[in-house]
């Protein structure tokens, strides 16, 4: 059993993944296997991984293909094949310090128990700017704490180390039709309401965001995962420590997700049924911004392309 598994779900990015590949020939620790799983892509990743496959890496590359399904289904079947006692994910068009997992498996060994979901590090942009800032200089921090603002230090997003073992308990995910934009940060929030993540200020990830991915157009994920959204906010709403200023951030977001996946906006799960009502009127008005939204960039892409047809025809192209 290796100490830590990396993991990349991948689609159709054969034209960057070679970095995260890269990165990881260069890691001076080398307990760690890899794990591509390939959603559905139709570009040449597979004939790409299989040439890597036959170097000579020192660790193991194991790729699988699936149909396509979104984010949280490679990390699903990611977690199910792992074999280690730590996972993280890099995604295929991010990459790894040259000594990200030496310090990952020097810190677990040393600070790292049954007590712990993992390690909280660092993102860092290309640049050498760290993502959101440094984390709060303690020990442990609990997740739902650090996302309502109670260590007063600036969000953006982290890396999560998480205990194989824990990560199998709290996946699968959830998977509904034609929605593929449920957010992973969802077990690592499940996972906080029996553990804390301990703190590493390192940087455990170089990160390039692409403007398809999950961290662009969010507007267009609400609108075309409305049930997904919907279950991450019924679980931040589960957390009953939780400050009021966050409750009813997640409120509203609930109820323009329940009116996005023309679900109730009164379920059985979610407890307080005051805070929804009160939460019903501004939920509405993001309900219809969230609609509108999406509606006018289809209309700007529309006439984009438009444009383009016409300019090309213009030319005799």
């Amino acid at each position: 059993m290796k100490t830590l598994t990396v993991f990349t779900p991948t689609y159709n990015r054969a034209n960057c993944l070679h970095k995260c590949y890269e990165s990881l020939k260069r890691q001076k620790n080398i307990d760690f296997e890899w794990i591509i799983i390939d959603d559905g892509s139709t570009d040449n990743t597979k004939e790409l991984v299989e040439s890597w496959k036959k170097n000579d890496n020192k660790f193991e590359i194991i790729y699988y293909h699936k149909e396509n399904g979104g984010l949280h289904t490679g990390y699903n079947k990611a977690i199910e094949l792992a074999n280690s006692k730590l996972c993280v994910c890099i995604d295929s068009d991010d990459f790894m310090p040259d000594d990200a997992v030496e310090k990952i498996i020097k810190f677990w060994n040393e600070n790292g128990s049954n007590k712990y979901a993992g390690i909280m590090g660092l993102d860092f942009y290309i640049n050498e700017e760290c993502i959101g800032g440094r984390l709060p200089d303690k020990k442990s921090i609990n997740l739902v704490d650090w996302a309502a603002g109670k260590y007063k230090c600036k969000l953006g997003d982290k890396k999560y180390v998480v205990r194989t073992e824990l990560y199998k308990k709290v996946a699968p995910m959830k998977s509904f039709p034609n929605e593929k934009n449920f957010n992973p940060q969802y077990m690592h929030f499940e996972l906080s309401k029996e553990y804390d993540f301990l703190v590493l200020n390192e940087n455990l990830c170089f990160v390039e965001y692409q403007s398809d991915g999950m961290s662009h157009n969010m507007y267009q994920q609400y609108y075309n995962s409305p049930n997904s959204f919907r279950e991450l906010r019924i679980l931040l709403l589960s957390f009953s420590n939780a400050p009021i200023s966050f409750k009813i951030r997640h409120a509203i977001h609930y109820v323009s997700n329940s009116l996005l996946a023309k679900q109730s906006i009164y379920d059985k799960r979610v407890k307080n049924k005051l805070l929804i009502t009160i939460a019903i009127p501004p939920g509405y008005l993001l309900y219809k911004h969230t609609k509108n939204n999406v509606k006018k960039n289809k209309k700007y892409k529309s006439n984009t392309i438009d444009k383009f047809n016409d300019k090309t025809i213009s030319k005799g192209k």
